[in-house]
């Protein structure tokens, strides 16, 4: 084999082992997002001592399968890691075994190892897979799982009972192998399935093999079911029609958010797929609710069990608002104790737990409606979610084949609690400044409205990205990012309609709203005789009405959050300016900026700040200018309109011409914590033009 450093892209065990594991990972039937590891042995060149070296190629702390590539690989040397049996301390000091990988790694070493690096290197097996299918789960969370898995299997498949995952894990396995000559794999308790063999096809084939062998046998025991793992569909608790669930959602979702944000900010998303509603609609929800999740990586992202809220569909929003509150408090008070039993049985193992994390739920249910999930940002959210959903599908599995039984209360505390999870928050890096924060920005396909959205996606938000043309605002938050980070929609600011659809868009895709921008505006530059009645009512629906719409309905979800907000309106110089031929549009203007005032005065008692930005000469990149304004502001001025933006600039204080990204920059700022005492305020962005100071 050629020179190959760790890191090397082409060496054809790691291209065999990303596409293995990137098909694996493509497949949710197969493994969760994030879920699960594969690895590859193999032999390449020391690059010191030019002497062959065996190397394990596992996937990495943190990584996905589906988009796993090379440099998402750790890269130990064998030997060493071998070596590592003859000083393993025992269980009581597990977890030190992870800080010992680190010296095993090969060259630049890739990924950070992970927790089941040791299952890949100690197995006897050129490649390993270990992956966490739901049909898999549902096997290892079955009350009798190993009897399951002899009736299943036979002697192919190896039942190895729970413990946590970690070095004592992969000796055991590698004992499991090395006495069962004939198994192409094992169950693992309470966790998911690992494979191997000898070729990455063979063990590809092995891990897929078990798991449509799980599927299968699950299937076959549905079909001889006379009723449902779940119970019975209760009568009231059935899905609610397609808009009427949708329109539920929209409601009760600021409210969950805020309570699911009572010890820090979260992201929502919303699932409403046929397998949540089924499950919600079903006798057994709150007692299987009540179980938990099992697998490891379910419960980590979804914590060890959701808040339901046990109402029927004909109950009303305010109704089920009460029944919410009254469900979080208890369910607060429930996690608390939790927190309290493992701490104390942590402490009489020697061992001092790290500080809880918080107690409010990262899921929470409600019947006939859906399931919200919650996290640090949208992919997180969503994440959770998906992992509720893995969820559902391993108890529903497990009680058609026989009762589904989950690990036992202090091994998830002690996987939740654990001090490696603990030093992998720790790594994460710091946030930005606007992580958390969902922001929604009217006319934001082009020009300022734009900018605006553009700083405040770079600077961790959120965004919905509004504008009267659909198309134009989907392609717009598409640069943006993935839906994780930005979505469009359609929103006419003049119809009352209209802006409680599009908030309802939002709300729905990222759990509420925290920061709105009134942008959305147009110019006719006329004199006072040449400007019609349709001139004066198209500017102030758009501009003064369309705020005023846009202000109202956000801060309906702002209140029902109980997170507090921003609200911020692009305003104009020409609010406080008296200049000619523009009445119309500044008279509107000065609109906008007297319902900053009075909406600062009004919101203020729920921690809502409201403020202005006043610019000036944006000429680069503005819509309104480009339409023709820009043609007819050059004329009052007696300038090319391929100057006007010098123009501008030179009849300011400070000689600067004015860009869309200074009136994000003033947002930005306006929204940050530097202003947390600033309600009520305007602020000039426009290089300096003195007969539009404040006073």
């Amino acid at each position: 084999m050629t020179n190959q450093t760790a890191d090397a892209t082409d060496a054809p065990t790691v291209t065999s082992l990303v596409a293995r594991s990137n098909r694996l990972g493509a497949d949710p039937r197969n493994t969760n997002y994030a879920g699960g590891n594969t690895s590859s042995k193999g032999t390449a060149t020391d690059p010191v001592t030019g002497e062959p070296v065996e190397l394990l190629w596992v996937k990495g702390s943190g990584g996905d399968l589906g988009t796993l590539q090379p440099q998402g690989l750790a890269v130990l040397r064998l030997d060493r890691m071998r070596a590592l049996v003859d000083v393993y301390p025992g269980l009581d000091r597990e977890d030190e075994m992870v800080a010992a990988f680190d010296y095993c790694l090969h060259g630049k070493g890739g990924a950070a190892p992970s927790i089941d690096t040791a299952m890949h290197g100690l197995v006897d097996a050129a490649h390993v897979d270990h992956l966490h299918p739901d049909s898999g789960i549902a096997v290892a969370a079955a009350a009798d799982g190993e009897a399951l898995t002899r009736e299943i299997f036979g002697d192919e498949v190896v039942w190895v009972p729970w413990r946590r995952p970690g070095f004592q894990l992969g000796l055991d396995i590698a004992a499991i192998k090395a006495a069962n000559p004939q198994a192409i794999g094992c169950v693992l308790g309470g966790h998911g399935i690992t494979a191997w063999g000898d070729t990455s096809e063979e063990c590809e084939a092995r891990s897929l093999d078990i798991i449509r062998r799980a599927e299968a046998f699950i299937e076959a025991r549905a079909a001889a079911r006379d009723a449902h793992p779940f119970g019975a569909v209760r009568p009231g608790y059935e899905p609610l029609p397609d808009a009427d669930r949708r329109a539920r959602a929209a409601a009760l979702a600021p409210v969950i958010r805020g309570i699911a944000s009572a010890d820090s900010p979260q992201v929502g998303h919303f699932t409403d797929s046929d397998v949540v509603l089924d499950f919600l609609a079903r006798e057994r929800l709150v007692p299987l609710a009540e179980l938990g999740t099992s697998c490891p990586d379910h419960f980590l992202r979804t914590k060890v069990k959701p808040l339901v809220v046990d109402v029927p569909t004909s109950a009303t929003v305010e109704e089920t608002v009460t029944a919410l509150r009254e469900a979080h408090t208890a369910y607060r008070a429930d996690y608390a104790a939790y927190y309290e039993r493992g701490a104390a049985a942590a402490r009489a193992r020697g061992e001092e737990p790290p500080a809880m994390r918080g107690a409010d739920p990262a899921i929470v249910l409600v019947p006939g409606v859906g399931m919200f999930s919650y996290g640090r940002n949208k992919q997180t959210a969503r994440v959770a979610g998906e992992f509720y959903v893995n969820a559902i599908n391993v108890m529903r599995g497990a009680e058609t084949i026989s009762t589904y039984a989950p690990i036992a209360e202090d091994e998830k505390f002690r996987i939740e609690y654990w001090a490696l999870e603990e030093a992998k928050l720790r790594r994460m890096p710091a946030p930005k400044p606007l992580a958390t924060r969902v922001a929604l920005v009217t006319g934001a396909a082009s020009g300022i409205g734009k900018a605006i959205a553009t700083r405040l996606a770079a600077e961790g938000a959120c965004v919905v990205v509004a504008d009267l043309d659909i198309t134009k605002a989907t392609a717009a938050a598409a640069e943006l990012g993935s839906a994780d980070v930005a979505i469009g929609v359609a929103m006419d600011v003049s119809s009352e309609a209209a802006v409680q659809a599009g908030l309802r868009e939002a709300v729905l895709a990222f759990g509420g709203v925290d920061l709105v921008v009134n942008n959305a505006g147009l110019s006719l530059s006329r004199s006072l005789f040449d400007t019609t009645e349709a001139d004066w009512d198209l500017q102030h629906n758009v501009m003064a009405k369309g705020s005023f719409l846009v202000s109202r309905e956000a801060a309906r979800v702002l209140v029902d959050q109980g997170l507090g907000g921003d609200i911020v309106y692009i305003s104009s110089k020409n609010s406080v300016f008296a200049g000619p031929n523009n009445i119309a549009y500044s008279a509107t203007k000065a609109d906008q900026a007297h319902q900053v005032r009075l909406l600062a005065a009004e919101l203020g008692e729920h921690g809502i700040r409201v403020n202005g930005v006043n610019p000036d000469g944006v000429v680069r990149g503005s819509g309104i200018f480009a339409s023709g304004w820009g043609a007819n502001r050059a004329a009052v001025y007696g300038v090319p309109e391929e100057k006007l933006g010098e123009f501008y600039a030179q009849r300011t204080l400070l000689k600067r011409e004015v860009l869309p990204e200074n009136v994000a920059a003033a947002v930005f700022a306006l929204c940050t914590s530097n202003f947390s005492h600033t309600t009520g305020l305007h602020v000039p962005v426009d290089a300096g033009v003195a007969a539009a100071f404040l006073r």
